[in-house]
């Protein structure tokens, strides 16, 4: 066995005693300098530290390794440490350890969120990874608002049961959870690639377009069945852009004004944006809707289908190759190697069976809201109705996101009251 370097005694040297010393109470200023100096004076190496406050209550781990005294023991330095903690109003307690390091080595993010999560869901959540064999190592609240998030590292667990079991929990109840693993892979994505109707904005723009020609409830009919994957999504466009014929400039415009962004969408972008992350959106809805999503957002990258008119009079036809499912992958994939990003580090975003292969592809394919068959495919899901909830999945604060906002000067957004 190889010493530890932090210690150059070694590990379960006779010289040396190993101590976890735990420190808790009140949090105040000057605990863990204080600490620290008494550890110094006695000669200690720091194995491991790791602290925590919560509503103000500190919890502090420390495990130092101390040289003994002729007759092995520390007693003075316990002595010490049970004085440190009279004086700063605190509990300590002290047990003897392996000097052997800690297997520190990635294990497996859960991001769990719901408008609210419960001791229920927790206690869910703990028992599944119990049975896959894991151990939760540590619990961290990433957001309370919106929706609340949380998220646990965790070690040893079976990850295809462990996906299999949470899947079903999250049914079960009503939760988001996300199973990742830990590590650089997950810090390094660059890209992310949005479905546009449902997912950037709330509205399907054909359906906008279809008011404006009056032939709403028969397009509305055929976009359920395209999305529900019942129907081949080109012939379905194609009936409906021919329902389009006859729509002007001006209708056009109506129907785009009236477009509404899904709530968070704009701190979604803005963060990502921040992050350095490169953003497209691939849609099988309208290049005339799509590119004034990217110039209103700062988006990199914006695919659509693009309307026949002449004359400024739609003809009810599409110009050029209809985006569909399979033209979604192949785009999320050419934006990639334009970007110079491997496909490993993007990430997807849709609702619909027309994200299905685009989800598929990326590195991390998220179904947003989406119907059954995409959620049963993605590689996990969003059911929250915040475009920005996909931020915690990414392992982003919500403190960090308003702090950033704070900065700039930039109100962050609030979810609708109703």
């Amino acid at each position: 066995m190889q010493a530890n370097p932090a210690d150059p005694t070694g590990p379960n040297d006779p010289t040396t005693e190993t101590l976890l010393i735990t420190v808790s109470g009140p949090d105040h200023p000057g605990v863990t300098s204080n600490l620290m100096s008494l550890l110094t004076a006695a000669g200690a190496s720091i194995g491991d530290v790791e602290q925590v406050v919560v509503r103000g209550h500190l919890v502090l781990g420390v495990v130092a390794t101390i040289p003994t005294t002729a007759d092995g023991t520390n007693d003075s330095l316990r002595k010490d440490l049970l004085l440190f903690g009279y004086q700063e109003d605190l509990q300590v307690t002290f047990d003897e350890v392996d000097a052997t390091p800690t297997d520190r080595r990635p294990g497996l993010v859960v991001t769990v969120i719901a408008p609210t999560v419960t001791s229920t869901h927790f206690s869910a959540v703990a028992t599944a990874i119990r049975g896959c064999g894991g151990n939760i190592d540590r619990i961290v609240r990433i957001a309370r608002y919106p929706v609340m998030a949380y998220e646990l590292a965790v070690h040893r667990a079976d990850v295809e049961s462990l996906r299999r079991d949470l899947v079903d929990l999250a049914r079960v109840h009503r939760l988001d959870i996300a199973l990742q693993p830990e590590g650089l892979g997950r810090r390094a994505q660059r890209l992310v690639v949005l479905d546009v109707d449902s997912t950037l904005i709330q509205d399907e723009v054909i359906e906008l377009l279809a008011d404006e020609a009056g032939c709403g409830d028969e397009v509305r009919h055929i976009t359920e069945r395209a999305m529900a994957g019942e129907l081949d999504f080109e012939q379905a466009l194609r009936e409906r852009v021919a329902l389009l014929a006859g729509l002007t400039d001006a209708d056009l415009l109506r129907a785009r004004d009236r477009v509404r962004l899904t709530p968070g969408a704009r701190t979604f972008v803005r963060t990502l944006q921040r992050l350095g992350f490169k953003i497209a959106i691939v849609s099988g809805g309208f290049t005339y809707f799509t590119d004034h999503l990217r110039d209103e957002l700062g988006l990199d990258h914006a695919f659509a289908n693009e309307l026949e008119a002449v004359d400024g009079v739609l003809t009810g036809n599409v110009v050029g190759r209809v985006i569909d499912r399979a033209r979604k992958a192949e785009l999320l994939e050419e934006v990639a190697r334009i970007e110079g990003i491997s496909v490993d580090q993007t990430v997807a975003v849709g609702d619909g069976a027309n994200d299905l292969d685009m989800l598929a592809a990326a590195g991390l394919g998220i179904a947003f809201n989406a119907k059954p068959v995409v959620q049963d495919a993605a590689h996990t899901s969003v059911n929250v109705p915040y475009l920005d909830a996909i931020l915690f999945v990414l392992g982003v604060r919500r403190s960090e996101v308003e702090a950033a906002d704070e900065a700039d000067g930039v109100v962050t957004e609030a979810p609708p009251t109703s």
